[in-house]
């Protein structure tokens, strides 16, 4: 029987030390707690702040504003903006002088001053040579329906929001379409808030002699109604049955805008 070396059996020992050496060596980074924490934490942790940033972040505003309705003398302007994300994308008129030489005008000047906002992004653009009434009503009505888009842009949440809680919606202003009536033209504004009729208006109703009596009589009646009904379906008032009407109609256009 061949017996077994001192010497080999030292050497097989030190061989099984020093695996398990570099066994024990090559396992430690995978177990180590704070090496997983350094390899995979930073990450999430990125994108948890990122969404925080996104959620408290102001929201860019997207919709149509209608700028009052300007009074020329050769017949009213009025604008309509529409936007995406705080930039205007589109401008047109929807009131212009027309008749005789203002119907040429108009068709010139119009689509130029259209252009022109979209690439200012202001109310701060040159006239059209030849329409210069209409250019000035053009740019003053611009400028009010800016400022009901900026109005209407909904405001950043609150920090205290931003753990779960519910965010009012900013107010909405919008003005509606103008609607003739026989005895002259009738616009109605409303504030709108979560959904909700908070105010209504009548920027324009028809004036002068008997008109005045009567419509200092029923716009307030009617927007009163406007604000209880929370819609257009509100009953016309005696004794002014054809500004009642008018009202009716801007006032829808209104609330179609508003998106209710």
């Amino acid at each position: 029987m061949r017996k077994s070396h001192p010497i080999r059996r030292v050497v097989l020992a030190g061989a099984a030390t020093v695996s398990g050496i570099v066994l024990l060596l090559s396992l430690k980074p995978g177990s180590d707690p704070a090496s997983a924490s350094a390899a995979g934490g930073a990450a999430p942790q990125q994108t948890a702040a990122a969404q925080e940033s996104a959620q408290g972040g102001a929201q860019a505003a997207t919709g149509t504003a209608t700028g009052d309705a300007t009074q020329t003398q050769y017949g009213p302007v009025q604008v309509r903006i529409t936007f995406v994300n705080n930039k205007i994308t589109k401008a047109e008129a929807v009131q212009a002088p027309q008749g005789g030489t203002s119907t040429q005008k108009t068709e010139l000047a119009v689509p130029k001053l259209n252009a022109a906002v979209v690439a200012k992004q202001s109310a701060d653009i040159d006239a059209v040579s030849g329409a210069t009434y209409t250019s000035a009503g053009y740019k003053k009505s611009l400028q009010s329906a800016i400022d009901k888009a900026n109005a209407a842009a909904p405001a950043p949440a609150a920090p205290s929001e931003s753990a779960g809680g519910a965010q009012a919606a900013a107010p909405k202003v919008v003005t509606g379409t103008v609607s003739q009536t026989q005895y002259g033209p009738v616009q109605v504004r409303v504030t709108v808030t979560n959904g909700k009729i908070t105010k209504a208006e009548a920027v324009q109703q028809p004036k002068g002699g008997q008109s005045d009596q009567v419509n200092g009589n029923a716009i307030p009646k009617l927007n009163q109604a406007a604000v209880a009904a929370g819609n257009a379906d509100i009953d016309a008032v005696s004794g002014a049955t054809y500004t009642s009407a008018g009202y009716k109609q801007s006032l829808q256009s209104a609330l179609d805008q508003a998106g209710g």
